[in-house]
């Protein structure tokens, strides 16, 4: 190759660059309302009636586990932060194979929630319209998501602080007002609650174990988001410091938002007075007395949802442009546009989770069961991936052959392990729960869409290009 074709090469790959205009505040945002969304605003009412005060336990326990797989994550993105984040991990450390199945399939996993978020804003807008046709609404939700994203990264950035702003106020508000609701016995919430109804109605137990034990697959979906902050890194300035110190934060976030709020609630009222199809912060201010509570966390949960969108739109995008470098997606999605941005990846990502419009009136009551369920597996197949990439990674970096992170999680070989136990049990008890049953029978399906589609790419990518047989000279 000569210089200016060097040149030219490096110039065409530079123009499909993505540019650095993520800040720190938006890191520190994104990976906070990364763990925090309908999951918790809505999925907590039915973890509280299936669990009881014992909830409390499983969101701490599962968030140890959480933060040792976003630790391994930060060694890994600190050690090389790149487009696709996990899945780059999977195919270099792992394979290619793992590659694909892991990028194709947390692609598919965030267009099916993506499916669900806006079929949810649509339900949640005719809370105040209730003429408006839910697929009106969402295929403006879905239209609204698209136009932010292709916009320039710092627009996604902003925007994401701002619903993340919105879900802390109204945690931190539940909590703080709770809070002074039990210590001053203000009227009737103050005179019934107290710290004893974590242990006063039937035991902090009261459905037995076997509940507790269900319980983790519930909680599981609450944290599931929390890994996108690593499709950021290509974007974030000065990354060396924003995104260690973002995951650092990880445990009082979850001792704050998930712990704190569940304690406060469940003081604040017996367990049984929850249920799975209410929330339990409509119900936690209405009793401290706050005007309008059913309304304004109707916004706040339509926020949450449209929020989870985005973010998985703006995740697609990204996995999708790298699975295109790849040559695992077609070409066209490697392009940026002018501000740096796979417009045509977003643009496909966005038309994929639009799918949900035309099917919105044709989804079945428990079409939400089932998304969260096979979204559940796409979680523990991901944070799955981040650990065992992490451990190939250490053994690499142990005999000499890859670099050694700056960011480095300790005792991290038997940690990792414990993450895979874990995570496998979980699945395991996927098969005890009915409602949850079905993320199995959708698991081999799944597994055979995306390894099929994996021979079938590489059997493509293999085949030779030339139409032309070669013929054998003919002897002189």
């Amino acid at each position: 190759m000569t210089t200016t074709d060097s040149s030219h090469s490096r110039h065409q790959s530079d123009e499909h660059q993505l540019a650095q205009g993520l800040h720190d505040r938006h890191i520190r945002m994104i990976a906070i309302g990364g763990a925090i969304g309908v999951g918790l605003f809505l999925g907590s009412g039915k973890g509280i009636a299936f669990a009881g005060p014992a909830l409390i336990g499983v969101y701490a326990v599962t968030g140890v586990f959480i933060f040792i797989v976003m630790r391994a994550l930060g060694e890994l993105l600190m050690y090389r932060p790149v487009i696709g984040s996990f899945a780059e991990y999977a195919r270099e450390f792992l394979g290619p194979l793992y590659g694909f199945v892991t990028g194709w399939g947390y692609w598919l996993t965030w267009t099916v929630i993506g499916m669900a978020e806006i079929t949810a804003a649509g339900i949640f807008v005719r809370y105040w319209f209730p003429a408006m046709p839910q697929y009106l609404t969402a295929l403006i939700a879905i239209v609204a998501i698209m136009t932010l994203n292709l916009a320039k990264v710092g627009f996604f950035g902003e925007a994401e602080f701002w619903f993340a702003s919105i879900k802390i106020l109204t945690i931190l508000a539940l909590i703080l007002g709770g809070a002074a609701v039990l210590i001053f016995d203000i009227g009737e919430a103050g005179r019934d609650g107290g710290v004893d109804n974590l242990w006063s109605h039937g035991g902090i137990a009261p459905h037995g174990m076997l509940a507790v034990l269900l319980a983790f697959q519930i909680v599981i979906f609450s944290y599931h988001g929390v890994e996108l902050i690593g499709m950021t890194a290509a974007e974030t300035k000065n990354r060396e410091k924003v995104l260690p110190r973002a995951i650092n934060s990880i445990p009082w976030r979850i001792g704050i938002f998930y712990v704190g709020t569940l304690i406060v609630l469940l003081s604040l009222f017996p367990w049984d007075q929850f249920s799975a199809g209410q929330s339990p912060f409509v119900k936690g201010f209405t009793h401290i007395g706050l005007p309008a509570a059913a309304s304004i966390m109707n916004g706040v949960v339509l926020a949450s949802a449209l929020s989870s969108c985005s973010a998985g739109l703006f995740s697609n995008g990204r996995l999708l442009k790298k699975l295109a470098e790849d040559g695992v997606a077609p070409s066209r999605f490697k392009k940026t546009n002018s501000e740096h941005v796979p417009a045509a990846a977003i643009i496909a990502s966005g038309l994929g989770m639009a799918i949900g419009v035309p099917v919105n009136a044709l989804v079945p009551e428990n079409a939400f069961s089932y998304i969260t369920s096979i979204a559940t597996i796409g979680a523990i197949w991901g944070w799955g991936v981040i650990v065992a990439s992490h451990l190939a990674y250490r053994r690499r970096v142990a005999r000499g052959e890859v670099r050694a992170s700056s960011f480095r999680l300790p005792f991290a070989t038997p940690l990792c392990w414990a993450v895979l136990i874990f995570l496998t049990f979980v699945t395991v008890l996927l098969a005890f729960d009915e409602g949850q049953r079905i993320a199995l029978y959708a698991l081999p399906f799944w597994a055979l869409l995306l390894v099929g589609g994996y021979h079938l790419t590489t059997r493509r990518r293999t085949r030779p290009t030339s139409t032309n047989p070669i013929v054998p000279a003919m002897p002189s």
